[in-house]
């Protein structure tokens, strides 16, 4: 059965998709899921303290607004410009490099009772599909051990001192420990048939999340499909070197065993001179070692899903989701009727 990306199709009949994340990666995703199903909910991380969120978050003690923004942008349904207006960043002044979405959500913030009313109260001017959550109300941190036991706190001081100590990190935490989870946030976890950790950078985007608690503890505990979204390139700073198996090893140790049952890969080439270009960057096109990722016991799909336009590797919205919802169609569980036939939960709620 093929999936019809048109609004009749979509409805309120879609199954229900809890996507966890944070950053460039999760709101390219959630462009192409949301021409799918409406019950999606978007959850993000807010250990970011860099950029204009970070500055929002120190002069007006705000979560950092940027990754829910982009979310939110990925999920409007409005005219182009507004899209466009929420991601005008000034080019100069005291507002210089801020971007417009992140300054609403600070407006929204002061006159709702909290961030997570600000949220709501955003995702309801721009009618957003599905909903946008921070995965916490915490103030929070985010800590980065490396190899070598050298630390360091802050996820913005994090590239520069994995430069300085050039080795891998072993694992990150946040400060305070195990902030209690947004209820809504785990009930949507809880709910989903589908349960999609990344794309996105591996320890400051997609791992905070699971460090939150009860996150990785009712990821584990659902019966819904998971599957961790493979990125396209190693990045610099953070995942240099890593293999698919790296990033699945990662994610265990964080989240323990249980927590992802598929990893959906790009096996699409990039261009020879986009590849240089990311090679100068210490940057590569992830490797997909497959024995290593049946050891660990997680099925692997590889699916051609780069977009090389604008000059980045990064997820192709459309093929991504195509991708996605196929699987989740192919691995759907029969449900007996009684009647002698069997049908697809993907069959029951088309």
């Amino acid at each position: 059965m093929v999936y019809e990306s048109s609004a009749s199709s979509r409805c309120a009949a879609g199954p229900k998709i809890a996507a966890i994340g944070g950053g460039t990666g999760l709101s390219t995703m959630l462009r192409g899921l949301k021409k799918y199903t409406d019950r999606l909910t978007a959850i993000v991380t807010v250990a970011d303290d860099g950029g204009g969120s970070g500055v929002l978050r120190r002069e007006m003690g705000i979560l950092p607004p940027g990754d829910v923004r982009q979310c939110m942008q990925a999920l409007a349904n409005t005219e182009p410009v507004m899209e466009q207006l929420l991601g005008y960043r000034f080019p100069e002044g005291q507002l210089k490099g801020q971007s417009f979405g992140n300054l609403l959500l600070a407006a929204l913030n002061g006159m709702a009772g909290s961030f997570e009313e600000a949220v709501a109260m955003m995702g309801q001017v721009l009618a957003i599909s599905g909903r946008v959550l921070p995965v916490t109300n915490a103030d929070v941190q985010l800590e980065a051990v490396f190899e070598n036991g050298a630390r360091v706190v802050g996820e913005s001081h994090i590239f520069n001192a994995k430069k300085q100590q050039d080795c891998r990190i072993h694992h990150v935490s946040l400060v305070p420990e195990r902030p209690k989870a947004l209820p809504d946030a785990l009930h949507a976890i809880s709910e989903a048939d589908l349960i999609l950790l990344g794309p996105g950078s591996l320890y400051t985007s997609v791992i905070p999340n699971l460090l939150v608690d009860g996150v990785a503890d009712t990821i584990r505990a659902s019966h819904a499909q998971k599957f961790y979204i493979c990125n396209i390139m190693t990045q610099d700073g953070e995942t240099e070197g890593y293999t698919a198996a790296d990033h699945l090893e990662a994610l265990q140790r964080h989240g323990r065993e249980g927590i992802v049952d598929l990893c959906l890969a790009n096996n699409a080439p990039i261009p020879r001179g986009l590849a240089a270009r990311y090679s100068e960057e210490d940057a590569e096109l992830l490797r997909i070692d497959r024995e290593r990722i049946a050891a660990l016991g997680i099925a692997l799909a590889e699916y051609p899903l780069l977009s090389a336009q604008g000059g980045y590797a990064r997820h192709d919205p459309e093929l991504l989701a195509r991708a996605v919802m196929e699987l989740y169609r192919e691995r759907t569980v029969r449900i007996y009727r009684g009647t002698q036939q069997y049908i697809t939960e993907e069959q029951e709620w088309k």
